[in-house]
């Protein structure tokens, strides 16, 4: 696990390789009965899952301006825990806020949490359309993360109400990321954000590249947006 890692100049601890060992582990046994990922054999986990969550943590916008800053993130639509477990577990020092709409699924990320004695981690099971019109939510995250697969002007109105002013939406895209930020112009100028940096990695030689798109938020999203839940899906902005 730690060769794999550091194939990629990411060191983790003795303690983090038992952690992510453990969440594998578990993962694979929960999978059994939930689904939670297609994903199982031990490396391609490491590098599909476990890698590719955590390249976000190798940039310089996640460093914080000053040593007493703490890092707030949203994981939306987290899923099996991909990508805010993954942080959670590499930066002990980072506020984790995990997100899913499945009952299930926070309810296996909760046991992981309690397994790994993860003492940053929040979870939370509902629709991002209700937490985003929550002021506890809004406007409260230095980044909001998303793996999922829909399409980035659907994402950004999910996510970015969640952003605080000037801090960022990470997505992470694959070979399509370009098309997808052209269809966003409408909703980059209605959301009062846009494209600060685009950066590149590969999981290994043999993968295609993969995208981490960073979206600044300049202003307050205006109280409209997130719309009421179906809205966003059938007319994308």
């Amino acid at each position: 696990m730690k060769e794999i890692f550091a194939a990629r100049q990411i060191e983790i601890s003795d303690r983090q390789e038992q952690q992510f060992q453990k969440y594998y582990e578990l993962l694979v046994e929960w999978n059994r009965k939930i689904n939670l990922t297609a994903i199982t054999e031990y490396e391609e986990v490491i590098w599909k899952h476990f890698i590719d969550s955590a390249f976000l943590v190798c940039s310089s916008i996640t460093t914080p301006g000053k040593k007493d800053d703490t890092i707030r993130i949203l994981d939306l639509g987290t899923g099996a825990g991909f990508p805010g477990m993954v942080l959670a577990i590499l930066c002990p020092d980072w506020q984790i806020t995990l997100v899913d709409s499945l009952r299930k699924r926070i309810d296996f990320l909760q046991f992981v949490t309690e397994e790994l004695q993860l003492e940053n981690v929040r979870l939370f099971h509902g629709r991002a359309e209700d937490y985003g019109q929550d002021e506890k939510f809004r406007g409260q995250f230095n980044f909001v993360v998303s793996r999922a697969v829909a399409e980035l002007p659907i994402l950004l109105e999910y996510c970015i109400p969640f952003v605080k002013e000037k801090g960022y939406f990470v997505s992470y895209k694959g070979k399509r990321y370009e098309e997808e930020i052209q269809d966003s112009r409408n909703a980059f100028d209605k959301l009062d954000c846009e494209l600060r940096r685009v950066e590149t990695y590969t999981l290994s030689d043999k993968e295609e590249k993969r995208y981490l798109l960073f979206i600044q938020k300049n202003h307050p999203t205006d109280e409209k947006y997130p719309r009421k839940p179906g809205k966003i899906k059938k007319q994308s902005l």
